[in-house]
């Protein structure tokens, strides 16, 4: 089974993380590439002391460009690791390094995948811009909604407007979490609101 886990905060992945089951002693990889301009060491360390509830043995790749996308080592840590945690910050930085890369390709054929944030809408196939809310190429490692964070009433209605009917778009706040189960989304804690175009939905 492939568990994908969209979240707002780490912390709320966390929790949601916990009803999930994780075998002893897991696995854990983090990647925290969108944190590059702010500190991805420090994002990494943080990141293992949330996660540290869980009981898995967590290690940092510390990827922030395409050479180190590319690494071979990376790649075989992703796909073979039992939880990937992708760290929120700048996703369009994310998709650029790991866009057409070993480790997106990996990525892709994770198990038990954790996105944060900003992050959470790069790994569908369509993205919202943080930059002004339009729908854009994500990486397409998962599919079936288009995810985007809080923003202002105006944006928001922009990326709905933008976006359509065709697909539920699901606006996760910090404490929102949405787990999908082999391409089977639910709401699973938290602040998500649902909708295609400008009426409400679900999944």
């Amino acid at each position: 089974m492939t568990t994908t886990v969209l979240a707002g905060s780490l912390e709320a992945a966390v929790v949601a993380l916990g009803s999930l089951d994780l075998v002893p002693d897991a696995d854990c990889v983090v990647v925290p590439t969108a944190a590059a301009f702010t500190g991805a060491t420090e994002a990494t360390v943080r990141a293992a002391e949330t996660l540290a509830p869980l009981g898995a043995r967590v290690e940092g790749l510390v990827v922030v460009t395409r050479d180190e996308a590319a690494n071979d080592y990376v790649a075989r840590r992703v796909e073979e690791a039992d939880l990937v945690v992708l760290l929120d910050g700048a996703a369009l930085h994310a998709r650029a390094v790991w866009r057409d890369s070993a480790l997106g390709a990996a990525l892709a054929r994770s198990r038990r995948l954790v996105a944060v944030g900003g992050v959470a809408s790069l790994v569908m196939a369509v993205m919202v811009d943080p930059r002004g809310g339009a729908p854009t190429t994500g990486l397409g490692l998962r599919e079936g909604l288009v995810v985007a964070t809080r923003a202002s009433g105006d944006q928001l209605a922009r990326t709905r407007a933008l976006v359509g009917g065709d697909v539920v778009l699901a606006v996760v706040g910090e404490d929102g979490v949405v787990i999908g189960e082999d391409g089977a989304w639910r709401v699973a804690a938290g602040s998500v609101e649902l909708t295609r175009g400008a009426s409400p939905a679900s999944l």
